[in-house]
């Protein structure tokens, strides 16, 4: 097989990285978009080797399952298959697929303060997990998640600086059928934060009635496909290499009716993928791609994420295990590769094993998402909010996990070296003046502009600690959390709007529910 990295990277005119350098003239800049890149725990001479290797699967094991709709693009582009059914992808269709994708794209808000801008390796870090439980607020012990549930998570999100984007995070498993769990689902997510949504459909005939909401919102369909603020998270591939028919369905339709997707794959290390670091990226490589390849045969100007999604299988008790090392490495080794295509890409990190937000919880989730945003990823899923691997949410969890998103967020910024920041001049004058920085008008300027207070995280001394009660972060936490919730009632869609998507759509979030008491 021909190596083609040359021949790609040379049609590609390098893109100039934004300055990570903030001055102290002007307000401290907007952590989301920071660019990653400076983790790659691939070594260079591994990244075109381990190309080759997902071209290999892609091409000589292929995907088993094939719905009809998938073989007839994939063959007429160029594809066969085998006596066995596997659909195989040529070398010259991965190729034109890769070449063909589109790139550096946008992912908007209802409100534009809130655009993703993807590509060049920015980072965005928000929610995920699609879980069926959440942790009562009042009572601390887990129950079944319901749409107000869903609904108050996208508040809470919404009112947090360092969350850049809701990913449904909760199912609301008080939905009587499919229908109205999709529809429902996309509402409340939309109604309860203007920030990025992202959601999933079930069934493909469900994908035009949340194209039809979303256009309603947005006054158009030009006006949300120039400014598209929903996204489909879709799982086409099933691991090990074959497709799951439904979702293969509503990727197609929503790539026909202009949605943005995210083309996900979730295996399982020494489960449902090699049992190596380097096998099961490789594997989750090919199976992401291969959903991605379809995407664009159905629509060549497809806005499609690249999502791969490796996980790890705690392997004494093959449960599901987010919250490792080897998690937090592969995540990474993902993002490497996806900047090595030049994809906008997501990965899930933050997904811990600890079942409250604990000091566990709290390492697993900054190793995993601190690496995953250092490594350069552009979307960052289940990094705030989520407990007990992804089964569980406690919305106090997305509160603490705000305070340590801006510190990893912080934590991508460079270094700016000049004159100015060396400061030599200040030195001078202070050792031979006050022999302190606090009066200096550069220390008050920049402690306005370059450092990042926590919100809940407590700085005091012991006695003003002890003296306050000497409360515990969940503690804080639940009372901010009982605050948003009483308060923050997201208004970006009038009620006129809100009128003609109750009139056209079953909704069952009551309004009453979506107004302050």
């Amino acid at each position: 097989m021909p190596d083609t990295e040359h021949g790609r990277r040379a049609k590609r005119k390098p893109r100039r990285r934004p300055s990570s350098s903030s001055t102290a003239a002007s307000p401290r800049r907007q952590l989301g978009g920071s660019v990653g890149g400076r983790y790659q725990p691939l070594n260079p001479s591994d990244l075109s080797v381990v190309d080759q290797a997902v071209r290999k699967i892609l091409q000589n094991v292929g995907m088993s399952e094939a719905p009809e709709t998938v073989v007839e693009h994939v063959t007429a582009a160029g594809g066969s298959v085998d006596s066995d059914g596997r659909l195989h992808f040529s070398a010259q269709l991965i190729e034109r697929a890769l070449d063909g994708l589109a790139r550096d794209f946008t992912l908007c808000g209802q409100q534009p303060e809130h655009d993703m801008r993807l590509g060049n390796r920015r980072v965005y870090v928000g929610s995920g997990g699609a879980a069926p439980m959440i942790m009562d607020l009042e009572t601390g012990r887990y129950r079944e998640s319901n749409l107000r549930d869903l609904y108050d998570a996208a508040r809470v999100v919404d009112s947090l600086e360092h969350i850049h984007f809701f990913s449904r995070s909760l199912v609301a498993r008080d939905m009587p059928d499919l229908h109205s769990l999709d529809i429902n689902t996309a509402y409340a997510c939309l109604a309860g934060t203007s920030k990025h949504v992202f959601t999933s459909v079930s069934l493909a005939e469900h994908v035009a009635e949340i194209a039809e909401m979303c256009f309603c919102i947005a006054g158009s369909r030009e006006a949300f496909h120039a400014r598209p603020f929903l996204s489909l998270n879709i799982n086409p591939p099933v691991p090990p290499m074959r497709f799951d028919a439904d979702s293969c369905e509503v990727l197609a339709e929503a790539a026909r009716l202009g949605i943005p997707l995210h083309s996900n794959t979730f295996g399982q290390m020494g489960a449902s993928s090699p049992v190596t670091i380097a096998g099961t990226v490789a594997q989750t490589i090919a199976e992401t791609l291969s959903g991605m390849i379809f995407a664009w045969l159905v629509n060549p100007q497809v806005k499609a994420i690249f999502g791969t999604r490796p996980l790890v299988t705690d392997l004494r008790t093959g449960a599901m295990s987010g919250g490792s090392g080897e998690a937090a490495i592969t995540m990474a080794a993902s993002a490497q590769m996806a900047a090595y295509y030049d994809l906008p890409n997501s990965t899930i990190a933050g997904a811990t094993d600890s079942k409250i937000a604990d000091a566990q919880s709290g390492y697993e989730k900054c190793l995993t998402v601190a690496l995953a945003a250092q490594a350069g990823s552009n979307l960052i899923t289940q990094a705030g909010g989520m407990q007990a691997s992804l089964m569980g949410c406690a919305l106090e969890s997305y509160v603490i996990d705000n305070d340590m998103l801006g510190s990893i967020m912080k934590s991508l910024s460079g270094i700016e070296i000049s004159e100015e920041t060396l400061a030599l001049d200040a030195i001078d004058e202070v050792v031979h003046g006050d022999g302190h920085f606090l009066g200096q008008p550069e220390t008050l300027q920049r402690m306005q502009t370059d450092f990042v207070y926590p919100e809940i995280g407590d700085r005091r001394t012991i006695a003003e600690w002890e003296g306050d009660g000497a409360r515990d972060i969940r503690e804080v936490a639940r009372e901010r959390t009982r605050q948003v919730l009483a308060q923050h009632y997201p208004r970006h869609i009038s009620d006129e709007i809100d009128r003609k998507l109750r009139d056209r759509f079953d909704i069952r979030l009551p309004v009453e529910a979506m107004q302050q008491q």
